[in-house]
């Protein structure tokens, strides 16, 4: 959320024009509420089962989040049109085409940056491992694509980024996977990581690893010679999933950055801050990171997550649209089916 907010203030920033702003008192203003509304949205969307499982023994709060979540789309909505009503009423003859421009700019900033980084939130709570080796492999590309364009780079790579070459793409993408194998290996043998939290809480976290992560053992071909000091190798199959983010962090991931460099270019900036020192702003710093993440997480729900019911997902829907009432006629009717089938089987 703080990252969030720096990369929301720098690219506010991008556009602003003092001169106006002066004549417009409060209309900075507008541009948070229109931010802040989106994150109630998308984080209320995201968080809804964490924020529930949280407060399940205290009634009060269980029956209060409960009736904010079922009715949040609608709180949501009508934050927004507030902020719609406000932007209508400041409106300035002269300054027409500045607001309307501005207003377009705050809507543009909630979708490329804040939709996009809210991905990573998603991902920590399907496990760290989902946050943490898409972000590791981002800067793992980034720090390959130096050194092998600094030693081996002859051919340029792309216009926008005249430093780019050929060979570091190259060769820091052979890095990436490479790394992205084994970095799994080792970030998948930690319970802490694997497991998803379904709470807000800050515990430790225990599982069943599940079967991604538990060891399947290869026996190498024989006609490797005596002196190979392995006979078997064991191999997470969280690993072959890693390949295809690594694949994805070194080949089309990058392109968020070339983006960002046109970006800049059209508007003749250097940075798009300076929050941090040397680097430019936090902006600069997430652009490959923010591709990275929305792809980690499709992937994740596409592919590793199984296509069919689980309790969680059952609980989810239960708890959104369900009144506490209607929850507990459901537990009695529950009981009395479960009652039934053992009186059967018995």
């Amino acid at each position: 959320v703080v990252i969030q907010i720096f990369m929301a203030t720098e690219l506010f920033n991008l556009l602003r024009r003092a001169h106006e702003d002066r004549c417009l008192p409060g209309f900075r203003l507008l541009n948070w509420h229109f931010f802040f509304t989106a994150m109630l949205f998308v984080y209320g969307r995201i968080l809804s089962q964490q924020l529930v499982n949280t407060v399940t023994y205290d009634k009060f709060f269980y029956k209060f989040l409960s009736g904010l979540i079922k009715y949040q789309m609608v709180i949501c909505y009508f934050l927004y049109i507030a902020g719609f009503m406000w932007f209508i009423l400041t409106l300035k003859k002269k300054m027409y085409r500045y607001q309307f421009g501005q207003y377009a700019w705050t809507h543009m900033i909630l979708i490329v940056v804040f939709t996009q980084s809210s991905f990573t939130v998603a991902n920590i709570f399907e496990g760290i491992f989902w946050f943490l080796l898409p972000a590791s492999l981002i800067a793992i590309n980034d720090v390959a694509a130096y050194f092998f364009g600094f030693f081996f780079g002859r051919t340029p790579l792309i216009k926008l980024s005249p430093k780019k070459t050929w060979e570091g793409f190259i060769g820091a993408s052979i890095a990436t996977i490479i790394s992205a194998f084994v970095l799994a290996n080792i970030l998948g043998r930690f319970q802490w990581l694997t497991c998803p939290r379904k709470d807000l809480s800050t515990g430790w976290l225990q599982c069943d690893p599940g079967p991604l992560f538990k060891p399947e053992y290869y026996t190498l071909p024989g006609w490797l010679p005596q002196w190979f000091p392995w006979k078997e190798i064991s191999v997470l199959p969280v690993q072959w999933h890693a390949l295809c983010l690594g694949l994805f962090a070194s080949i089309i991931a990058p392109f968020g950055g070339f983006f960002a460099s046109g970006f800049k270019r059209a508007f003749k900036i250097k940075d798009f801050g300076d929050s941090i020192p040397g680097h430019g702003g936090f902006t600069d710093r997430m652009d490959c990171q923010m591709v990275m993440a929305v792809f980690a997480y499709i992937y994740h729900q596409s592919f590793v997550v199984p296509q069919s019911y689980s309790v969680e997902i059952v609980l989810d829907q239960i708890l959104r649209n369900l009144t506490f009432e209607e929850q507990k006629a459901l537990y009695k009717k529950l009981g009395q089916i479960f009652q039934e089938r053992l009186f059967g089987i018995s």
